[in-house]
Formats: C-alpha cells, sequence, structure tokens
C-alpha cells in the first residue's frame, strides 16, 4: 500500500509546467507572482517631511530663535528655492523638504506672525524628515513565489508597476462519473442519488487558487467516459470521482487508457479513501479520486490542493497543518493515516460528533490527522490538522 505522502510525491512528478501572464495590478490581488520585481528608484525619491512644521537649517534650531519665512512646501508641490541663513519654509508632512534645510521643527513648537516666525522654548531634536529610500531603496526586489497581498500591491504600486507577471491560474477538470448520479434540479430516476461532488470540489479548487471547470455527468461505460474525458483538453488537472475501485463499473482508469493516456490504481494507508487513481491524458495530471463525497474531499484537501498549489509555481509540499490540543479523548488508530471530520476553535480541536457523511463535513473546519498506529490519545494533548479554512 502506499502512503500519502508517497501518493503526493508521485503526483508533483506529473505535473506540467507552470505558466505565467501579466495581469494589471488591479487585478492581481491573491495571484501568485512569477517573476521578480524591483524597484526603479528609492522610495521616497527625495528627503520628504514625516511632520506639519518648519524646514530651516538644524544648528540654527536654538530655543526662541527667529527665522524669516521664505515659502510653503506642501505634497505635490515642493518649494522651488533653497534654504538660507536664518530662514525657513512652512511645510506638511510628505512634501519634499528644500534644499539647504535638514530639520523640520513640528508647528506646535514654533509660533508664526506674518513673514516672522519664533521657536519656542522647547523643540524636539527629532529631525523629522524622512530620508530617500526610507521606505525601500532603488533596486529592492519582490520575489516570488508569493501569493501577492494587499501590502504586496501596495508595495507593486510605488514602484511604479502598472502590471505584474504572475503565474496562470490552473484549470481544473472535474469530471463526475456514474449511472447512478443525476444533477441538482434534475428528478432522479430510481437508484440515484444526487451528484454533490461536483460542487464541493469546484470550491475546494477555486479556493486554491484554480480555475474550475465542472464536466457533464460520465455514465459507467468507456464510451460515455471517453466522450466526457475529451472535454477535459486544455486542463492542466483532471479530477475525476467514481470508477477508482476494482468493480465491474469501475472503468476510468480503462478509458484512460483507451484514449492514449496513462492511469493506475494506487491502494492507498489511508482512511477515508482506500483507492486513487493517478495519471496523465493530454499532458494532463489526472487524479482518480472516489466517490463517496466524505472521501472525494479528503483526496481533495490533501493531494489536489498541493498539486494546484505547485502548479501555481508555489513549493511542491504537502498542505500546511497546524497542531491544537485535544478536547475528547481519541482511541487507538490502526495501520492507515486516518483524516477525521473535526471542529477546532480556540486552541481546541475533537471530531464531530453524532453524525456522519455530509452532515458531518458541513460542520467540520478542519481534518484531525491520525498517523498510523498512534496509540490512544487523552484530552489536552496536542495533535495535527489540516484547516479546511486556511488563510491565502
Amino acid at each position: 500500500m502506499t502512503g500519502p505522502a508517497a501518493a503526493l510525491e508521485r503526483i508533483f512528478a506529473l505535473l506540467p509546467p507552470v505558466e505565467s501572464e501579466t495581469v494589471p495590478l488591479a487585478d492581481a490581488a491573491g495571484r501568485v507572482l512569477a517573476a521578480p520585481v524591483r524597484a526603479p528608484r528609492d522610495e521616497p525619491p527625495f528627503p520628504a517631511a514625516s511632520m506639519d512644521g518648519y524646514a530651516l537649517k538644524g544648528v540654527e534650531a536654538e530655543p526662541e530663535a527667529q527665522f524669516r519665512l521664505v515659502g510653503e512646501a506642501a505634497a505635490g508641490h515642493p518649494f522651488a528655492g533653497g534654504v538660507g541663513a536664518g530662514e525657513a519654509v512652512r511645510i506638511l508632512t510628505g512634501a519634499p523638504v528644500p534644499e539647504g534645510a535638514d530639520k523640520v521643527v513640528m508647528q506646535e513648537q514654533a509660533t508664526r506672525r506674518g513673514a516672522l516666525l519664533t521657536l519656542g522654548r522647547e523643540i524636539d531634536p527629532r529631525p523629522f524628515i524622512r530620508p530617500p529610500g526610507a521606505d525601500f531603496p532603488a533596486g529592492h526586489e519582490l520575489t516570488p513565489p508569493r501569493r501577492l497581498t494587499p501590502a504586496d500591491l501596495a508595495l507593486l504600486a510605488a514602484m511604479n508597476r502598472a502590471e505584474v507577471t504572475v503565474a496562470r491560474r490552473p484549470e481544473v477538470a472535474i469530471l463526475p462519473t456514474g449511472d447512478e448520479l443525476a444533477m441538482p434540479g434534475a428528478e432522479p430516476a430510481p437508484g440515484q442519488i444526487l451528484a454533490s461532488n461536483p460542487f464541493a470540489l469546484a470550491a475546494i479548487v477555486r479556493a486554491a487558487g484554480g480555475a474550475a471547470r465542472v464536466l457533464p455527468i460520465a455514465r459507467d461505460n468507456i464510451d460515455s467516459l471517453t466522450d466526457a474525458l475529451a472535454l477535459a483538453r486544455g486542463a492542466g488537472l483532471i479530477l475525476t470521482t467514481g470508477g477508482a475501485a476494482s468493480g465491474t463499473y469501475d472503468l476510468v482508469a480503462e478509458a484512460v487508457r483507451s484514449m492514449g493516456g496513462r492511469a493506475e490504481t494506487l491502494r492507498l494507508a489511508m482512511r477515508p479513501g482506500k483507492r486513487l487513481i493517478l495519471g496523465q491524458l493530454y499532458g494532463a495530471t489526472l487524479l482518480g479520486l472516489p466517490g463517496t463525497p466524505t472521501a472525494a474531499m479528503v483526496g481533495a484537501q490533501v493531494f489536489a490542493v498541493p498539486a494546484i498549489r505547485a502548479l501555481l509555481g508555489l513549493p511542491a509540499a504537502p498542505a500546511p497543518t497546524q497542531s491544537a490540543r485535544l478536547a475528547a479523548p481519541l482511541g487507538a488508530n490502526g495501520g492507515q493515516e486516518c483524516y477525521l471530520q473535526a471542529r477546532a476553535s480556540d486552541g481546541e480541536i475533537a471530531p464531530v460528533e453524532g453524525r456522519s457523511g455530509l452532515i458531518a463535513c458541513a460542520r467540520a473546519n478542519a481534518l484531525l490527522i491520525r498517523p498510523p498506529g498512534d496509540p490512544a490519545r487523552e484530552i489536552g494533548e496536542s495533535v495535527p490538522f489540516l484547516s479546511l479554512h486556511p488563510p491565502a
């Protein structure tokens, strides 16, 4: 049997290359930076006042000293001349400090009468001038890969970048399979159930940064499966649900191979989800997840989300885990890695009690991870979990 970590390494090895595109800065929030960006100049590009007050020569800033006001400087409206001996310029926050001045006396520590400025008896010794490059110097680099935050966008704008090169959102084709499935809104035939996996998986894909494309349901025969899989052309990742076991109607792997693709079924040492189809088709990586909704969603979090992150140029690594204190005891785990639907809050975590299936999934905000052979755990012990609502 294959452990989840080993299966994930095999998935990473099959992924297509990362693609990039250039987008307007206004559309770059949450995207992954794909190329370095260097600042072309210092920011600020000039010494700037950090306080409303008066710009003058620091050596002359003595208590009750008097100066002649020769002009004013405001943000976007610099004073054109220089500051000589005994002179001062009224200056507002953000304005360039005039040539010859090296100190700003805050306005609360001076009195102005017409063109005459008199300093107070107490003067703050700080210059209140931001030097050129105080925010960042010319040549400062924003390096990939990184998911762009609001602060990153502000930094890029200050670098005078109207566009930015980011990883293209990987397109993920989602194919539900099974004679038993009907789409919501239809009237299920006798023996049919409503397809929930496409909607859950599409939401997981979008939250991870991918672009989801849901395909029509494929029925349990080779012709229907090959017709539906042909619609996945152009995707970088294909997720199928159902048809991953070894029954008479589990034909996904066979259909992929009949189309010239590669596919094998891995027996996984994990619960839920004992099998995973791993393959390639049309240059895309194919992951065949179980049809049971709980197992499909766990498989998507464990395998598909890290694959999408890698396709965005982020490090090829398992989904990051956190730890919390147990709020309920746990019995010993068996020989398979186990993912339990759980609630995590205020540093504590406990499995969802009293429900299973989709109700438990809807109540859970975490997957509590039990390693193979994990012994019984008591309340208060630290355990790992995978957040189902990770930060961006």
